[in-house]
């Protein structure tokens, strides 16, 4: 299956704006005018919502609470350092921001092998020394139900490494270079790329290389997938990073922030549509001062349960 119909999130306790991210992030800004403790109000408001709406929605959502010490203000994106995945399988990840590393937690796993089954747990954390970073489903996009992966390669996207989990994985590696409206290299494939069953949207402006935006048209083609483009004015307001679930009971949504649905234009909308639910989380604080969206506070549990 492509959408899994279980979540965890993080509730973050620490949420701040990351100078150390900030580095090969340009989608963050801090926001003038607001004292800490009230981010981190607006922050904790913000999650409260989204896991309500999507619990409303129908979907299994599993929440742990971010641990004070030592402080990890971007704790609220738990999709970066773990994949859990069919066959019981758990995937840990080198991260390049230093104080992101505390983020992996043991007892998050110890909580997770209470309901579902884990058989084996592969740690790339240790590529972290050699200076080489993976950031989960940050860096990877994975088309389950065809059996390709997506990266786009940056500071936090090592190709190697990609090729190697997706091998591991036994999924088709796809990497390519994608860049922003500066000229920057995108931080995260799933800022410009989302993965459903049916669909891929995907700003194919952002691949700037005739070859690499060709192959990856030709692979979504290939998996029949209709390509829904969205432009780099609309990646800036996260556009790009949505995720596809489905309820146990009710259709297949996609989740996204109000901020990417409002960019979306009528016809994006339709066509969308007609695969999936849209449902929308508003965000605005985690968005602007995190710069990550509705998909990064989203990890998928596909473990078979106990």
């Amino acid at each position: 299956m492509q959408s899994a119909s279980t979540v965890f999130l993080v509730r973050p306790v620490r949420f701040a704006f990351n100078a150390e991210t900030a580095q090969s992030n340009y989608f963050q800004h801090a926001m003038a005018g607001l004292t800490d403790a009230a981010v981190q109000e607006r922050a904790f408001a913000e999650f409260d919502a989204a896991v309500t709406t999507l619990q409303a929605k129908g979907v299994r959502v599993l929440v742990f609470d971010d641990t004070p010490e030592p402080p990890k203000p971007d704790a609220v994106f738990p999709n970066n350092w773990l994949t859990l995945h069919p066959d019981g399988t758990v995937l840990l990840y080198p991260m390049c921001a230093p104080n992101r590393r505390p983020e992996r937690r043991s007892d998050i796993l110890a909580a997770l092998r209470k309901q579902f089954i884990i058989k084996e747990v592969v740690d790339f954390s240790a590529r972290e020394l050699e200076g080489k970073f993976l950031e989960g489903t940050g860096s990877i996009l994975f088309d389950h139900v065809y059996g390709v992966a997506y990266a786009c390669l940056s500071p936090r996207t090592d190709g190697a490494l990609f090729a190697e989990v997706a091998n591991r994985l036994n999924y088709r590696p796809i990497a390519f270079h994608a860049y922003d409206h500066g000229g920057h290299e995108i931080y995260h494939t799933n800022v410009m790329m989302c993965i459903g069953a049916r669909f891929a949207v995907v700003c194919l402006e952002s691949i700037t290389d005739a070859r690499e935006r060709a192959a990856v048209t030709a692979s979504l083609t290939a998996t029949k997938h209709e390509i829904i483009e969205i432009s780099l004015a609309q990646v800036a307001q996260f556009a790009g990073n949505m995720l596809t679930l489905q309820p146990a009971n009710g259709p297949e949504m996609l989740v996204m922030s109000q901020s990417a649905f409002d960019v979306l234009t009528a016809s994006q909308r339709e066509m969308l549509g007609r695969y999936c639910e849209l449902v929308t989380l508003s965000i605005p604080t985690i968005e602007t001062i995190g710069g990550g969206s509705a998909r990064c506070m989203l990890a998928e549990v596909f473990l078979p349960g106990v």
